[in-house]
């Protein structure tokens, strides 16, 4: 019936290879068309339209099917308004040739659906996803003509979008959202171009599929085309402000929340836009709408401290700011997007935790957020670490309990900080130490946790490098009285002696030294007239017993004289060995120093202070003839020799003085005043003796190291030498052969003898060991049971007393001499 219809010219010229013929043709079909649409044979139309898809749409010659699109678009014009029923026979044919291997077919086929929309208009949306899908493959077409051809038709398509009122937007965001996938530059721009004029369209609510399409439209500032990036980025920011000026009531209720999963996930693209854009709309959101996102914010603010390392300034600058918004998170957070005027802005320190039912604060998981500022903690980057710190600080402010319930998990971390190369860090760090210090009951638990960290090599190091600055800015933020005593009392209990007299050292030497504890200093100066003093000295003293050097300059600070002049002498029953002399060394180098320039002053007053003179001869004959006992020598042959005079003329016996007597006994008498009653010194003697023979058993039990002792300080930190324990069996001189040593004090007089150029040799072969008991202290006498009194040593080769002496010289550096093989840290 067709072919009757159709003359056998017309179908010849159909498939002719001239395109005028073949247009010639399609002329004489639209007339035909046109002529049954008059008369309203649907049959006849049905018919001439099937014979033209069925011998030339699908032909395997390429001419006849360029004729068969022609003769299509030909039948859409003759039919004047075709119907659905027309356009479903009509457009499938042209859709596939979409696909045709030659160009040319594509690029007839991108014509003939052209002009078939532009007679078809409203009714041609009912194709609109096939059409769709059609014009996305061709748009990166790999012939210009064929691109030319789809950017005509796009442009059709979208009037007629924009026409059409009735069209399902909501059945096309799926194919849109897959289609943004795509990594072609040309498909992404025509993606959106589509995005933008959907988003214009007044009948379209394309916020409503934004959280579909978010992720792909993100995606995009990623690509290496400036034009696609500079599209994508112009979008999101139409998108923002649309956001910005839409109540969000009106908005779905997961509108946010999407958003933000979304965004957080594009927060750690390693495109620098990318991250850019995702954060600057992540503090959008947290000022719009906080109580849409509340479960977000963890996630958030773990974004946002990561990224506020980043060395893009402009992401720094867009992370401070959301940084600054989270922490604006108030309880007075009311509606949706709606603060009241009365908000307070959150910062470090201001105001309790946000318990009210309408609050944000109270909404958010601060666990979750305390495990994030935990985890950020960790980071190696210096302001990730500080913003962390000043969140640990503001949840401490605003959530205090449930901070102290995770105090096990942010002590570690929080003590890495102290160890930072950046000092901000480390200042942050303790600000916020101090700040958990100051909670209820987490005094001590802070400081047990700090004095840990000291532990070990690594805690050694740490000391070393900055302990000193440490701990005295932790005096400042806490109480340097509070802190001393605390530390104090923590090293009493401590069962690691070696490690209780180095930080007892190196306490001490802040307590001298540090400018921060001057008034202390001040109130120890007192202590005979300040109830205080006297107290501070009596807590202080127990712990300072472990580090004797420490113990005497804390009696010289506290013009404790009687009782120095008793220490000194109690080393003379004691076991001690070269880390005691390494002490004294220390000690009167000590004295040397401005924290002393009262004492030295004092010698110029010998009457009144007989005792000070006492205590530092005392300390003289203690050393061997080495740098320290010359300046000593020297410092006290600087007293005035006519007051000497006078002293000498009231000699009394000599003897170990006793704080617990009326009157203290000594070398000098002539106006020495009464005993100081401000302590109980005889019960603190006692206490001194029970701990240096705990440190003692310690040493011969456990076989422990001697502590090491603090010489000075070093920047922040604090130099160190290593003790030697006092270890001879005899001593290898040149003047001294085997000579046996049984306790420290009879080693001391020998050395000092061998000094002083006695004639200690042995005697002739045959003839023993020559007697030199005249010249030394006697062996303590047997107890009631028979043994010897403690402090001696049992000859044996295992008594770590009894080995070969490592000091080698007399007059050389007893710092040098003490840690022969163990160089000063």
């Amino acid at each position: 019936m067709a072919v009757d219809l159709l003359p056998a010219a017309v179908l010849r010229q159909i498939g002719d290879k001239l395109y005028e013929k073949r247009k010639v043709a399609a002329l004489e079909v639209e007339q035909l068309i046109k002529k049954l649409a008059a008369q309203n044979d649907q049959h006849r139309i049905r018919l001439t339209v099937d014979k033209l898809i069925s011998d030339y749409a699908f032909s395997s010659q390429a001419n006849h099917r360029k004729g068969a699109l022609l003769c299509l678009a030909a039948s859409a014009v003759g039919l004047g308004d075709p119907t659905e029923v027309h356009l479903r026979q009509i457009v499938p044919p042209v859709l596939a040739s979409f696909t045709d291997q030659d160009a040319r077919v594509r690029y007839y086929a991108c014509e003939a659906l052209y002009n078939i929309a532009k007679v078809a208009r409203g009714t041609f949306i009912l194709f609109f996803n096939e059409v769709f899908d059609a014009m996305f493959r061709l748009c990166a077409d790999s012939e210009a003509n064929v691109q030319n051809a789809v950017q005509f038709l796009d442009a059709l398509i979208k009037d007629i979008a924009a026409d059409c009122t009735h069209w399902d937007v909501g059945a096309f965001i799926p194919k849109l959202r897959d289609y943004l996938r795509v990594t072609n530059p040309h498909k992404r721009q025509f993606l959106l171009s589509w995005v933008v004029v959907l988003d214009s369209l007044p009948h379209v609510r394309m916020l409503r599929h934004l959280p579909a399409l978010l992720d792909g439209l993100l995606s995009m500032l990623a690509e290496p085309v400036r034009e696609v990036r500079t599209q994508a980025a112009n979008c999101l920011k139409d998108f923002l402000s649309e956001i910005r000026a839409t109540p969000p009531s009106e908005l779905a209720p997961d509108f946010f929340s999407r958003l933000t999963t979304t965004l957080v996930d594009r927060a750690g693209s390693p495109d620098e836009l990318t991250r850019l854009t995702a954060i600057h709309w992540l503090r959008s959101f947290v000022e719009l709408a906080p109580r849409r996102i509340h479960g977000h914010v963890p996630a958030i603010l773990g974004v946002v401290l990561y990224n506020i390392s980043s060395h893009n300034p402009d992401i720094q600058r867009e992370c401070q700011e959301a940084n600054a918004a989270l922490l604006r998170l108030e309880v007075g957070v009311c509606d949706d997007g709606e603060q009241p005027a009365d908000t307070a802005v959150g910062g470090v320190g201001a105001g309790g935790p946000a318990r009210g039912p309408g609050g944000i604060i109270s909404s958010i998981d601060m666990a979750a957020i305390l495990g994030t500022v935990i985890l950020e903690m960790r980071s190696e980057m210096e302001a990730t670490r500080l913003e962390a710190l000043r969140w640990l600080h503001f949840l401490l402010a605003r959530a205090q309990e449930l901070v102290l319930e995770q105090v096990g998990r942010l002590l570690p971390p929080l003590l890495d900080s102290l160890s930072a190369p950046s000092d901000a860090v480390v200042t942050s760090a303790l600000g916020v130490l101090a700040a958990l210090a100051d909670c209820p009951g987490q005094f001590s638990p802070v400081l047990v946790a700090l004095l840990d960290r000291f532990r070990g090599e690594a805690g050694f190091a740490l000391l070393q490098r900055s302990g000193s600055s440490l701990l005295r800015r932790l005096c400042s933020h806490l109480g340097a009285a509070a802190v001393l005593t605390e530390l104090g009392t923590i090293l009493q209990r401590d069962m690691d002696m070696g490690f209780a007299a180095t930080m007892v050292s190196v306490l001490n030497l802040i307590l001298l030294t540090g400018p921060e504890l001057a008034e202390l200093r001040d109130q120890l100066r007192r202590a005979a007239k300040d109830p205080a003093g006297a107290r501070l000295f009596s807590v202080l003293y127990p712990s300072w017993c472990y580090s004797a050097g420490a113990l005497l300059s804390l009696c010289f600070v506290a013009q404790a004289y009687d009782h120095a002049v008793d220490i000194v002498h109690a080393f003379a029953d004691l076991p001690f060995g070269a880390e005691l002399l390494v002490q004294v060394d220390r000690l009167v180098a000590l004295l040397e120093t401005p924290c002393f320039t009262f004492l030295r002053l004092q010698l110029l007053e010998p009457r009144k202070h007989p005792s000070l003179l006492r205590a530092l001869y005392g300390l003289l004959m203690l050393l061997p003839q080495c740098n320290a006992f010359r300046m000593l020598n020297t410092r006290l042959q600087a007293v005035p020799t006519l007051e000497l005079l006078q002293l000498g003329a009231s000699l009394g016996p000599a003897g170990p003085s006793s704080s617990a007597a009326v009157g203290t006994r000594g070398l000098f008498t002539a106006e020495e005043p009464a005993a100081a009653t401000w302590a109980d010194f005889s019960a603190l003697l006692a206490v001194f003796r029970a701990a240096q023979l705990r440190q003692y058993e310690a040493y011969t039990i456990q076989r422990q190291p001697p502590p090491l002792m603090p010489i000075g300080a070093a920047g922040a930190g604090v130099v160190f030498a290593a003790g030697v324990a006092d270890r001879p069996s005899t001593l290898s001189t040149a003047d001294v052969r085997g000579v046996p040593l049984v306790t420290p004090s009879q080693k001391l007089a020998v050395t000092l003898l061998a000094a002083a150029g006695q004639d200690t040799k042995p005697a002739a072969s045959g003839q023993g060991v020559r007697d030199v008991s005249h010249q030394v202290a006697p062996l303590p006498a047997p107890n009631a049971n028979g043994e010897q009194a403690r402090g001696l040593v049992d000859a044996d080769s295992s008594n770590p007393f009894l080995q070969p002496d490592k000091t080698k010289q007399v007059g050389g550096s007893l710092q040098q001499e003490a840690s022969a093989g163990s160089p000063l840290l």
